[in-house]
């Protein structure tokens, strides 16, 4: 029971064709939620950690909750710093004990993403850190990731390989029609496959990632509707196409909303049938269970990594 990288995670995912999920963590219930249910699956796990929820709980309050989720429960954990924007933050966060960090200069020209990968790769790679790095634009919204439909570019295959040979990054975050946020798609939801098929042709042995990956389940949606939600239209990414993504080279699946409308689903529920209650232990654990209930799910049916420990 150890922090870990996701070095093996990644080979052994890479061979067998599943993916892991790597789960967004912002306080003790939600951590607790997600490591049990890893726990129950005996599934491998990656908790990460956004600017947003670094600055929320503070750094030393995160290490120390996940810290202490490995002892309780005896699951490895790679503990990921996503979307790193800066080699200031990265190396912070190196320092602070993370063993995978993600640097995103992917809003920077071709060549300057390349240099500030590399930057963070060298320093990263000299204390046991893995890295991911991302090639092309998400749309959408999370934290303080904000790109418009517009500004959205798909991940050249060409430049993938280019970018991965010259940096030395561990794993490539792609684009490929996935968008942060509860609002992915305006149509029929699309990815395109056979972009991602060129990229993993060409670079086989590069763990790929995929962001912007919640499914936006129903479920969670309709409940937080239900008791005064107004995310009418949210729609997300069909589970099957994730499945299908692993087949091709997709190691690490980002799931952040899906766990949001979760536990909030459940806390708007416990609050409205219970309107006189005020103790916080009587909402956060139904939101924490529900959770849990969540991930479980994403492991067995979706990321097919349940038992893969």
């Amino acid at each position: 029971m150890a922090l870990v990288t996701t070095k093996e995670m990644f080979a052994k995912a890479i061979n067998d064709d599943y993916a892991i999920g790597a789960f967004n963590v912002n306080n003790m219930e939600i951590i607790q939620g997600i490591v049990d249910a890893a726990q129950a699956e005996n599934a491998p796990l990656i908790l990460q950690v956004s600017a947003g929820a670094r600055k929320y709980a503070k750094p030393a309050y995160l290490t120390k909750l996940v810290e202490a989720a490995i002892i309780d429960t005896g699951v490895d954990v790679a503990l990921h710093l996503d979307h790193g924007e800066d080699f200031d933050i990265c190396k912070k966060c190196v320092d602070d004990g993370f063993t995978s960090v993600m640097i995103d200069g992917s809003k920077h020209p071709f060549e300057e993403n390349i240099a500030l990968t590399k930057e963070v790769v060298e320093y990263a790679h000299a204390h046991g850190v893995v890295v991911e790095a991302e090639l092309g634009k998400l749309a959408g919204v999370e934290d303080n990731i904000k790109v418009d439909a517009r500004s959205a570019t798909f991940t050249d295959p060409d430049e993938a390989a280019e970018f991965v040979e010259r940096t030395g990054v561990d794993s490539l975050a792609i684009a490929i029609g996935t968008s942060h946020g509860a609002y992915k798609f305006k149509g029929d939801p699309y990815l395109d496959f056979e972009r991602l098929k060129k990229i993993h042709a060409l670079i086989p042995d590069t763990p790929l990632v995929l962001h912007g990956a919640s499914s936006v389940l129903r479920e969670f949606v309709d409940r937080c509707n239900e008791y005064g939600g107004q995310i009418p239209g949210a729609q997300g990414v069909p589970e099957d196409m994730i499945r299908e993504a692993a087949k091709y080279g997709i190691c690490k699946v980002n799931i952040d909303t899906d766990l949001r409308l979760a536990m909030t689903a459940e806390i708007r529920r416990v609050l409205v049938e219970n309107p006189a209650e005020f103790d916080p232990r009587k909402y956060l654990g139904p939101g924490r269970d529900a959770i849990t209930r969540m991930v479980q799910h994403k492991i067995k049916n979706v990321l097919n990594c349940s038992g893969r420990r």
